[in-house]
């Protein structure tokens, strides 16, 4: 396959990079974006959405969200992550994220070893959010939208601290679920949150 230099995608094609974030949390959806980027797009200092500090992290979506052909989200909620499992939801997320997309992709670049199903060609590519440019910028742009959607959550949800761990099982995060129990958006079927349901459900009932 011959690749554009700069992007690392099929050269002549509308390729977007596809990327989630939120698979581990025990809260909170899994939120994916798709990005086409021009093509031979260069931006300094893009990279893994992991690799940068949050205010990188949300300077750089300013840019991307501007200078990118176009962008869009998808999510799956914390029901349907239960109801699908973490990696179905995962597929679904990004399924929708493409689809959302206002020009439709011929080509999908994905980070990671699955693709979603869709009327596209579509190569997963491992660490491809620190190497693939169109799949970094999913990543920076899926993160900032998630951290946005937990701080929301977070005015909810205030025992929690989502504005300050994001869902993810922090020390902090598992003594709140502890003393509070789960909240409609914890994660029912993520061990941590099932083993509390059953320790209220016992102490409710007297036993």
């Amino acid at each position: 396959m011959q690749l554009d230099s700069a992007n690392g995608i099929p050269a002549g094609q509308r390729s977007a990079g596809v990327d989630e974030v939120g698979r581990g949390p025990l809260a909170g959806p899994v939120v994916a974006a798709a990005v086409i980027l021009p093509q031979g797009y260069v931006l300094a200092g893009l990279t893994d959405s992991k690799r940068l500090s949050a205010r990188r992290r949300e300077a750089l979506a300013v840019i991307l969200r501007e200078e990118a052909e176009c962008w869009a989200l998808g999510s799956a909620s914390a029901a349907e992550i239960d109801a699908l499992n973490i990696h179905h939801a995962t597929l679904l997320a990004m399924r929708r994220a493409v689809l959302a997309l206002p020009q439709a992709p011929e080509q999908l670049m994905v980070d990671g070893r699955f693709t979603p199903e869709g009327p596209w060609r579509a190569t997963a590519v491992v660490g491809g959010d620190a190497t693939v440019p169109s799949i970094s910028a999913a990543s920076i742009i899926a993160k900032v939208a998630r951290d946005g959607l937990l701080t929301e959550l977070h005015g909810r949800y205030p025992a929690y601290g989502f504005d300050r761990h994001a869902g993810y099982p922090t020390p902090a995060h598992l003594a709140a679920l502890s003393e509070h129990g789960p909240c409609p958006e914890h994660r029912r079927s993520f061990a941590p949150v099932a083993r509390c349901l059953r320790h209220f459900a016992t102490a409710g009932s007297g036993r």
